[in-house]
């Protein structure tokens, strides 16, 4: 029919996400920004900019791994332990920062998540970037997008990681379990992206990189 478009339809299982993640180029920055400043605290908080504008970030990475299960597949994510000295306590993906032998960030990520997690690098395909994002506690995150096979077995690193458990991509994906709250932190309101889901409160950098993957693959 003439004037009508055709979308995808709103699938949540792997081979979708699989697809819509093949597609994505993450190199693409929202409005006139950088692509090297494609996403962060920043968006949320623009007067981060200028606060982050010739600080020497380190590079980082973060696996998004959603399980190959059927219709409705689900993410893994970690609640981090209290004692760790940044981000303690927690909602997080397995990830940290890239070391020189890594290679590349896909590396780094399985790495972490075989570290944090127990996740084994054998069940876990990479299919895809979310563009990086900056943080205020001075990290350039890659977000790496990947699909875990059935058969994984997890076994969460006490030193690191309190608990490991999975939510429906179909809940993060759904921008209406997406809210918006703001606290004062050195004097300065600062805004970020909320997602409660059960027990767990998924929030700031996490939720951050959830908002960007709803908005760059399903909205």
């Amino acid at each position: 029919m003439s004037g009508t478009t055709s979308t995808l339809p709103r699938r949540f299982d792997a081979g979708e996400f699989r697809t819509r993640a093949a597609r994505h180029d993450p190199g693409h920055a929202f409005g006139p920004e950088p692509a090297h400043l494609a996403h962060g605290d920043h968006v949320l908080n623009p007067d981060l900019v200028s606060g982050l504008s010739g600080v020497r970030l380190r590079e980082a990475a973060v696996l998004v791994p959603v399980t190959d299960d059927g219709p409705d597949a689900r993410v893994i994510l970690t609640r981090r332990t209290a004692a760790l000295r940044k981000h303690s306590g927690q909602v997080a993906f397995p990830g940290g920062a890239i070391d020189p032998e890594d290679g590349s960030p896909e590396i780094a990520a399985m790495r972490e998540a075989e570290e944090e997690i127990g996740l084994d690098r054998q069940f876990v395909e990479p299919v895809g970037r979310l563009p990086v994002y900056m943080t205020t506690t001075g990290f350039r995150i890659t977000p790496v997008l990947s699909v875990v096979r059935p058969g994984y077995q997890l076994a969460a690193n006490p030193d690191e990681v309190d608990q490991v458990f999975e939510t429906p991509l179909s809940f993060l994906m759904d921008p209406a379990n997406h809210q918006r709250e703001s606290r004062v932190w050195e004097n300065v309101e600062r805004h970020y992206y909320v997602m409660p889901y059960g027990e767990h409160y998924i929030w700031g950098v996490t939720a951050g990189i959830i908002r960007t993957m709803y908005e760059r693959l399903y909205a």
